[in-house]
Protein backbone atom coordinates (compact mmCIF):
# COMPACT_ATOMS: atom_id res chain seq x y z
CA UNK A 1 0.00 0.00 0.00
CA UNK A 2 0.93 3.64 -0.67
CA UNK A 3 0.06 6.61 1.62
CA UNK A 4 1.12 9.91 0.65
CA UNK A 5 1.04 12.63 3.56
CA UNK A 6 2.24 16.30 3.93
CA UNK A 7 3.08 16.47 7.65
CA UNK A 8 0.83 19.28 9.46
CA UNK A 9 3.67 20.05 11.22
CA UNK A 10 5.94 21.81 8.32
CA UNK A 11 5.01 24.23 5.37
CA UNK A 12 2.65 22.90 2.30
CA UNK A 13 4.52 21.76 -0.67
CA UNK A 14 5.25 24.84 -2.98
CA UNK A 15 4.39 23.20 -6.07
CA UNK A 16 2.61 20.11 -6.99
CA UNK A 17 3.76 17.34 -5.05
CA UNK A 18 3.60 15.41 -1.53
CA UNK A 19 6.02 15.76 1.24
CA UNK A 20 6.14 11.78 1.73
CA UNK A 21 5.10 8.38 0.43
CA UNK A 22 5.02 5.65 2.66
CA UNK A 23 5.26 1.91 1.33
CA UNK A 24 4.33 -0.98 3.10
CA UNK A 25 3.51 -4.44 2.46
CA UNK A 26 4.27 -6.54 -1.03
CA UNK A 27 5.29 -4.23 -3.21
CA UNK A 28 7.07 -4.44 -6.77
CA UNK A 29 9.75 -1.65 -7.81
CA UNK A 30 10.50 -0.42 -10.42
CA UNK A 31 13.93 2.11 -10.42
CA UNK A 32 14.63 3.99 -13.80
CA UNK A 33 17.76 5.58 -15.09
CA UNK A 34 17.87 9.03 -15.61
CA UNK A 35 15.56 9.65 -18.74
CA UNK A 36 16.71 11.95 -21.39
CA UNK A 37 14.69 13.91 -23.79
CA UNK A 38 15.89 11.78 -26.84
CA UNK A 39 13.87 10.21 -29.43
CA UNK A 40 14.14 6.38 -30.65
CA UNK A 41 15.94 7.69 -33.67
CA UNK A 42 18.23 9.60 -31.47
CA UNK A 43 17.40 12.88 -32.03
CA UNK A 44 17.04 15.38 -29.89
CA UNK A 45 14.93 18.61 -29.35
CA UNK A 46 17.42 21.90 -29.11
CA UNK A 47 14.93 23.64 -26.52
CA UNK A 48 14.73 22.47 -23.16
CA UNK A 49 11.19 22.32 -22.80
CA UNK A 50 10.76 20.01 -25.55
CA UNK A 51 13.32 18.10 -23.99
CA UNK A 52 11.71 17.99 -20.74
CA UNK A 53 8.07 16.79 -22.14
CA UNK A 54 10.31 14.38 -24.25
CA UNK A 55 11.84 12.79 -21.19
CA UNK A 56 8.91 12.49 -19.10
CA UNK A 57 7.14 10.45 -22.17
CA UNK A 58 9.83 8.45 -22.29
CA UNK A 59 9.48 7.78 -18.18
CA UNK A 60 5.58 6.84 -19.58
CA UNK A 61 6.78 4.40 -21.52
CA UNK A 62 9.41 2.62 -19.33
CA UNK A 63 6.52 2.36 -16.80
CA UNK A 64 4.19 0.60 -19.50
CA UNK A 65 6.61 -1.79 -20.36
CA UNK A 66 7.16 -2.60 -16.71
CA UNK A 67 2.92 -2.67 -16.62
CA UNK A 68 3.04 0.45 -14.59
CA UNK A 69 1.21 3.99 -15.03
CA UNK A 70 1.91 6.92 -13.66
CA UNK A 71 -0.32 6.70 -10.59
CA UNK A 72 2.69 3.64 -9.68
CA UNK A 73 5.28 6.77 -9.61
CA UNK A 74 6.52 7.14 -5.96
CA UNK A 75 9.85 10.01 -6.83
CA UNK A 76 10.82 12.25 -9.48
CA UNK A 77 14.45 14.07 -9.59
CA UNK A 78 14.16 16.79 -12.13
CA UNK A 79 17.81 17.32 -13.26
CA UNK A 80 17.74 20.99 -15.65
CA UNK A 81 20.76 22.98 -17.69
CA UNK A 82 19.94 26.79 -17.70
CA UNK A 83 16.64 28.85 -17.52
CA UNK A 84 13.65 27.50 -18.67
CA UNK A 85 9.93 29.15 -18.22
CA UNK A 86 8.67 28.14 -14.58
CA UNK A 87 4.95 28.67 -15.61
CA UNK A 88 5.50 26.17 -18.62
CA UNK A 89 7.76 24.07 -16.92
CA UNK A 90 5.08 23.51 -13.71
CA UNK A 91 2.49 23.04 -16.69
CA UNK A 92 4.39 20.53 -18.64
CA UNK A 93 4.53 18.58 -15.65
CA UNK A 94 1.13 18.76 -14.29
CA UNK A 95 -0.29 17.57 -17.67
CA UNK A 96 1.99 14.70 -17.18
CA UNK A 97 1.18 13.85 -13.61
CA UNK A 98 -2.30 14.99 -13.61
CA UNK A 99 -3.81 14.64 -10.37
CA UNK A 100 -1.04 12.13 -9.13
CA UNK A 101 1.35 14.15 -6.54
CA UNK A 102 4.56 11.94 -6.02
CA UNK A 103 7.45 13.34 -4.00
CA UNK A 104 9.73 15.29 -6.28
CA UNK A 105 12.99 17.28 -6.40
CA UNK A 106 14.23 19.56 -9.30
CA UNK A 107 17.71 21.28 -9.27
CA UNK A 108 19.57 23.69 -11.58
CA UNK A 109 23.20 21.40 -12.63
CA UNK A 110 26.22 22.82 -14.61
CA UNK A 111 25.71 20.53 -17.39
CA UNK A 112 24.64 16.87 -17.87
CA UNK A 113 26.14 14.16 -19.77
CA UNK A 114 26.62 15.96 -22.91
CA UNK A 115 26.17 19.68 -23.69
CA UNK A 116 23.15 18.97 -25.85
CA UNK A 117 21.17 18.17 -23.12
CA UNK A 118 19.29 20.22 -21.22
CA UNK A 119 17.02 17.89 -19.11
CA UNK A 120 17.30 14.52 -17.30
CA UNK A 121 14.32 12.68 -14.60
CA UNK A 122 15.53 9.97 -12.30
CA UNK A 123 12.45 8.39 -11.59
CA UNK A 124 11.28 5.71 -9.09
CA UNK A 125 7.34 3.47 -8.76
CA UNK A 126 6.10 1.06 -6.66
CA UNK A 127 2.88 -1.39 -7.44
CA UNK A 128 1.13 -3.68 -5.04
CA UNK A 129 1.72 -7.19 -5.92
Amino acid sequence: MKVARNPEDIHLPVAPYVHQIEVTGPQRWLTLSGQIGMEKDGTVPEEPLAQMKLALENIRKNLESANMEIQDLTKLVFYCVGEMNADQRKQIISDFLGDHLPCTTLMYVVALATPTLKVEIDAWACKEV
